[in-house]
Order: structure tokens, then sequence, then C-alpha cells
């Protein structure tokens, strides 16, 4: 290398200002770096920025009063009309709102749409039973059963974490 001039002359005949490998070799430690401190950074949020945290418990009106309800307490939502029927282990409460309304609210707390009519809580889902014409039916804690429209059987994956030896149930 010249002292002098900061050259250096390779085997390839090729020089290379000395500043040019400084900036080489600093280039290819940026992005280690900003992986090692983003990693570091990822769990933290902007000054003044809440995440957003979902309600524990929703409020419906009904029969002139507001009720206090845990999502995870509903097994199912039906569509009745214009109006929904919110289902729980023990009572149910008619709701005037559209089914894809609640679809979109319900999708935070796990709900699952297996029917045009029906959206399920996917935490009380127990059993699922293949039909013969490509539909299935999924039997809920409790004993009762919904069938799952052909439509919407691709919603099913979405209930498990992982399927294990059940790859072609799915593909029919």
């Amino acid at each position: 290398m010249n002292e002098l001039t900061g050259t250096e002359i390779t085997g390839s005949g090729v020089k290379i200002q000395r500043e040019d490998l400084r900036s080489v070799a600093l280039s290819a430690a940026i992005p280690r770096v900003v992986a090692e401190r983003g990693a570091m950074v990822t769990g933290l949020s902007l000054r003044g920025e809440t995440p957003p945290v979902k309600p524990i418990k929703i409020a419906i009106k009904t029969k002139g009063k507001i009720l206090l309800i845990n999502p995870a307490d509903i097994l199912a939502v039906e569509a009745e009309g214009n109006y929904v029927l919110l289902q729980l282990q023990l009572e149910s409460y008619l709701l005037r709102e559209s089914i894809s309304t609640m679809a979109e609210k319900f999708k935070a707390y796990g709900f699952i749409r297996i029917h045009r009519s029906v959206l399920v809580n996917s935490s009380w889902v127990e059993e699922i039973h293949p039909g013969t014409t490509g539909e299935y039916m999924l039997r809920m804690s409790g004993g009762r059963e919904y069938m799952v429209s052909r439509t919407y059987k691709l919603n099913l994956k979405s209930l498990a974490q992982s399927w294990i030896g059940i790859d072609s149930f799915m593909e029919k």
C-alpha cells in the first residue's frame, strides 16, 4: 500500500482508496448493528403511544338496560333476519346488528365465521365432523352443533395452532 496517497493495488491491478475500504467495512457492519438494536427496541413503544387493548367486556343494550358481557362467555352469534342472536351457555340476547358487523367486532376475540349466518367462538369448539357433500359439522362445548358451509371451511384452519397428522383432512 502506498502510504502517501492512501491507494492500494490489489492482485487484479485494481486501485482501491483507503476511504473506500472503510465505507465497505462500515456498510457491512451497519445491518448487523441495526438488527441487534432492533431486537432490543421492538418491545418498546414511542413515548405517549399506548398499545391497543381490547376491552375485557362488551356492552350490549337489551330490554332497556345495558349489560356488560365477557366475550369469552359467548358460544356463537347467529343471524336472525336484521338481528343477531348472541348465544351464551344458559341464555341468549337478540340485538339489532348485522352478522358482518359482528364478525368484524368479534374477530379480535377469536370468533370465526363458519356459515353466512353463524360465527362461533373458537375456544368453545370441541370437535369437527366431515360431511359427505363437502360441509363439516362443529360440535361445541355443551353439545350444540353447527354446520360449516363449503364456502367457509378454510376458516377452520384458524381453530388450532397446528394440525398434526390431518393434512389431507382440509384438502377435500
